[in-house]
């Protein structure tokens, strides 16, 4: 398994993360069974980055993972935990609290859950507008020099907030979404974690299941799938983006690829600075996913990838309009 460093601040870490949110039913139901033996199936492969939040499944995430974990060295793997994100049973959005007494809170919340002493990367899932980022920073600084933290990590903030953010303590690394379809933190963020010296995790490089080539005209999401309420998935849009798709499996199938592995590929392929995450449920799309690492893009591909899918050729924002504002950056 290759490795990447997360800034000039952060740890090495595999080149490709797993991220676990869609182990805890955001896409529909799962299997425990299948979800535990794909995080060893990673583990075994190498992957040493796992990046959850307290709120996937209420922690139900967490306490998968601490199964999962249960017996592995602690020093083999680095856990990546957000957290602010308020739920409750019943439906409607949440809101967000990254106070510092919650900050503690949660964090000590996450620890027992998890089953650790510590947390490798720890972030706010998203800016709380009223709590200043200087003040959920410092509580997160203190943790750090208490040795329950080890690096400071945001998530989907603008360029403004990270330097605000990183004036108080050395940012690890911005997680943001960041895709062929996805490439709004190109123009202002990219360029401002490379000035700062901060590394980037990339969730959704497959679209949430848009980009992995498996996604049929026609699919109806399953019950509890986040995907029935996401604009790119909407009747109005999917043929257009699964269109784009098919674009790229001509570029995939010259290259001797799946389309998954070429967008993970391209998304590596962006910088030494950057880490995939992949959001595998299950052995078969993990094994899928490992050999992106080997796929090597020459600037004949990447014209090529650029022409099957222009920056902003996607239709549908990212989230549905509710959470289109909680974003540091659009699509």
């Amino acid at each position: 398994m290759q490795e990447r460093t997360l800034g000039s601040t952060g740890p090495a870490v595999s080149a490709l993360g797993l991220g676990a949110m869609s182990m805890s039913g955001v896409y529909g139901e799962t299997d425990r069974a299948e979800s535990i033996a794909t995080v060893h199936a990673a583990l075994d492969a190498g992957v040493t980055l796992i990046d959850t939040g307290d709120f996937y499944g209420m922690g139900h995430n967490e306490m998968l993972l601490a199964e999962a974990l249960r017996g592995r060295d602690r020093d083999s793997y680095q856990l990546s935990v957000k957290f602010g994100e308020l739920r409750g049973p019943l439906p409607g959005p949440g809101t967000r609290d990254c106070r510092p007494e919650a900050v503690r809170n949660f964090l000590a919340y996450s620890l027992a859950r998890l089953g650790t002493d510590h947390i490798d990367i720890y972030r706010p899932a998203r800016l709380d507008p009223a709590v200043p980022i200087e003040e959920t920073v410092g509580a997160i600084k203190e943790l750090i020099e208490a040795g329950y933290v080890r690096h400071l990590g945001l998530s989907e903030v603008d360029a403004a907030t990270i330097r605000r953010a990183h004036a108080v303590h050395p940012v690890a690394d911005l997680q943001i979404e960041y895709s062929v379809l996805s490439r709004a933190v190109e123009p202002e963020i990219l360029p401002t974690l490379r000035e700062l010296g901060i590394g980037m995790t990339a969730y959704g490089v497959l679209g949430r299941g848009l980009l992995s080539g498996h996604w049929q005209a026609g699919q109806e999401a399953a019950p509890g799938d986040f995907r029935a309420h996401s604009p790119r998935f909407a009747k109005e849009n999917v043929a257009h983006n699964l269109a784009l798709v098919e674009a790229l499996r001509t570029v995939a199938e010259a290259k001797g690829c799946t389309v998954a592995q070429l967008v993970i590929a391209w998304v590596a392929a962006r910088g030494e600075d950057i880490v995939p995450l992949v959001g595998a449920r299950t052995r078969e799309r993990l094994a899928e996913a490992l050999p992106a690492l080997e796929v090597r893009l020459t600037e004949d591909d990447l014209a090529a990838i650029e022409k099957a899918v222009p920056r902003g050729a996607a239709r549908g924002d990212r989230y549905p309009a509710g959470a289109m504002s909680a974003l540091g950056v659009g699509n």
